[in-house]
């Protein structure tokens, strides 16, 4: 046998070693996920971790069944704590920023938020759905509704966000946004 025949036998055998180490790591980490399972016996397994706040495809995490209605927010923005929507507005802070004249992230800066219309903030790239929708304004009801679950509320938005499950946390989240405006709208009573 030539050197190159030596040498096409010496690739195709390192091909077929990848092709075997590559269906037993396969299968042992079937294994792994599914303990004895196969993975046709449990289609729906779930794999990994849950990050909180983070969304998946096919995923509905953001409202729960007994939901689904719109919660009336006035009434709970009626006891609405701003400094504990402070604390949700943390989880934003990784896309929005919130400081009068700050930076948009990879979401729009948040200031004049509350009451302003949609997809109006200057030098930020909105998706066609929101663009879209630029007569409607950002009032109370519409922000809870949002913030409950982005995708649901507003089809084709770029927001990959699950959505705040908790009405009276989303209503806090709200009356702290209201705060961060030039003329902030008063709270119903």
């Amino acid at each position: 046998m030539s050197g190159s025949g030596i040498e096409i036998n010496k690739i195709a055998g390192a091909v077929l070693l990848a092709g075997v180490i590559a269906m037993v790591t396969g299968l042992m980490s079937e294994g792994l996920y599914h303990g004895s399972m196969s993975a046709h016996d449990d289609k729906h397994a779930k794999r990994g971790y849950t990050i909180e706040g983070a969304e998946t495809e096919g995923t509905q995490t953001a409202t729960p069944a007994a939901e689904e209605k719109p919660v009336n927010i006035a009434e709970l923005l009626a006891k609405a704590d701003v400094k504990a929507g402070e604390g949700v507005a943390k989880k934003c802070t990784a896309c929005h920023s919130f400081d009068k004249g700050g930076k948009h992230g990879v979401g729009p800066n948040q200031w004049n938020l509350v009451g302003s219309s949609f997809a109006s903030k200057a030098g930020y790239s909105y998706s066609a759905a929101l663009s879209g929708m630029k007569d409607k304004k950002w009032g109370f009801q519409e922000l809870s509704e949002f913030l409950a679950n982005p995708k649901k509320s507003v089809p084709g938005n770029k927001m990959s966000f699950a959505g705040i499950s908790n009405p009276q946390d989303r209503a806090n989240l709200i009356a702290y946004l209201n705060t961060l405006n030039d003329s902030p709208l008063p709270l119903p009573k």
